[in-house]
C-alpha cells in the first residue's frame, strides 16, 4: 500500500478508536498492529504525539499502575470535527472508486 495513503487511513482509524474509548498508547498500537502489521511502533506513538500537539486529542496521566504512569488519550472537539471530515472524505473517495468500477 502506498505510504501516504496508508498514513491517512491509519490516522483516521487511530482517531476513531480514541473517539470510542480513552486509551493509553499501547492498546491502541496493539489493536492497530493487527490491521497494519508492517507499521513500526514508533510510528503509532509519533501519530499520537502529533494529534496532541495539533489539538485533536488531549493526553493525560492515568492512575498509577504497577509500572510507570500511563499517558491516556481522549479526543477533543477539534478532533471530532477532523475525524468527521476524514470519514466524509473517505466515503466520497470510496464512492468514486466504486462508481468507476474498482472493487
Amino acid at each position: 500500500m502506498d505510504a501516504q495513503m496508508k498514513k491517512g487511513i491509519l490516522e483516521m482509524c487511530i482517531l476513531h478508536i480514541i473517539s470510542q474509548e480513552e486509551l493509553y498508547g499501547y492498546p491502541i498500537m496493539k489493536k492497530m498492529n493487527g490491521y497494519f502489521p508492517d507499521v513500526d511502533e514508533s510510528t503509532f506513538y509519533a501519530i499520537l504525539r502529533r494529534f496532541t500537539r495539533d489539538g485533536l486529542t488531549e493526553a493525560y496521566s492515568g492512575k498509577e499502575s504497577n509500572g510507570p504512569r500511563r499517558k491516556y488519550y481522549r479526543i477533543t472537539q477539534k478532533g471530532r470535527e477532523y475525524l468527521q471530515d476524514s470519514v466524509s472524505d473517505w466515503r466520497t473517495i470510496s464512492r468514486i472508486v466504486s462508481e468507476i468500477g474498482i472493487r
